[in-house]
């Protein structure tokens, strides 16, 4: 469903030249349910606005589906993001038309798109748990229950994926884990890829595959042992937790790079230069000796 290969973006003002992503690789499956974490400045959030149409690459390749991110015209643009990707936002200003009700707020895309169709947008409604509130306007619902009408209208013109950025960052935990069961009944029955980017380790910990980034690269990856282990395990256990129910590895791009987790490095005194030898069996990477240990 997504391919990206080498995707670098630069963000350029008269005095200033910020590269957010500087060659970042990926890859999701279609029908997967994955999430994709990393600290402030990391590039998650550039990664998400770029898949989302949101913005544009400056280099590399990236693919959604049949699109061409890098390629597309902006009559194009508009189609992808009208068929394509769903869009969820952690501030519900963003989601949400505040003098519209919660069924008027799901139809609205449709109307923009010329589909309108009221049964599918009272469904949608149904299935994230609003049916007795459809008729109700915005200041008459919870934060938990906007998010779930936003999650209504990302769907409302069937795409086949949906981006979901902070999805529970301003909702408690109890409507954090009803959120999440949504989006894998959603992800089950329908088919929907689903890509979440959070802060939150116990919500990546609930999906198979986590993969983190660091510095505009991919640099871990995290698959789940075993599938059929309870999605709660982790839940509150940090980065402890998800390798408690996760394999970690490092991701090797298609040149034979890899990022070595930083405190992996200061452990061993390394900056710039490392020895590597191989013996057959594996790697062995220390600090040149000329540097110390």
């Amino acid at each position: 469903m997504i391919e990206c290969e080498g995707l670098v973006k630069i963000y350029k003002t008269d005095e200033l030249e910020v590269v957010a992503l500087q060659g970042l690789n990926l890859t999701v499956r279609q029908g997967e349910m994955m999430a994709i974490i990393g600290n402030s400045g990391s590039g998650k959030s550039t990664l998400l606005n770029i898949l989302g149409g949101l913005d544009r690459p400056s280099a590399g390749q990236v693919s959604v589906g049949p699109w061409d991110l890098l390629k597309i015209t902006d009559e194009q643009l508009v189609r992808y993001k009208r068929e394509t990707v769903g869009f969820i936002w952690q501030n519900n200003a963003r989601n949400l038309l505040p003098y519209l009700s919660a069924l008027e707020n799901v139809e609205m895309p449709m109307m923009l798109s010329g589909k309108l169709d009221r049964a599918y947008a009272r469904q949608l409604l149904e299935w994230v748990g609003l049916q007795e509130r459809m008729h109700n306007k915005l200041h008459q619902l919870s934060g938990g229950e906007q998010q779930r009408v936003a999650i209504a209208i990302s769907l409302s013109n069937r795409p086949h994926m949906l981006l979901a950025d902070e999805p529970t960052g301003s909702v408690d935990t109890r409507t954090s884990d009803l959120i999440m069961d949504i989006f894998r009944r959603l992800n089950r029955e329908l088919g929907v890829t689903i890509v979440i980017v959070t802060h939150d380790l116990s919500l990546a910990g609930k999906v198979d595959r986590v993969v983190a980034i660091r510095d505009g690269l991919t640099s871990t990856e995290f698959v789940k042992r075993n599938p059929n282990l309870d999605l709660a395990a982790a839940e509150g256990a940090g980065y402890g937790g998800l390798k408690d129910i996760h394999e970690e590895f490092v991701v090797v791009d298609r040149v034979g790079r890899l990022q070595i987790p930083k405190e992996y490095l200061l452990s061993l005194g390394i900056r710039d230069k490392a020895s590597m030898e191989f013996d057959g069996e594996k790697i062995v990477i220390t600090a040149p000796k000329s540097l110390g240990r």
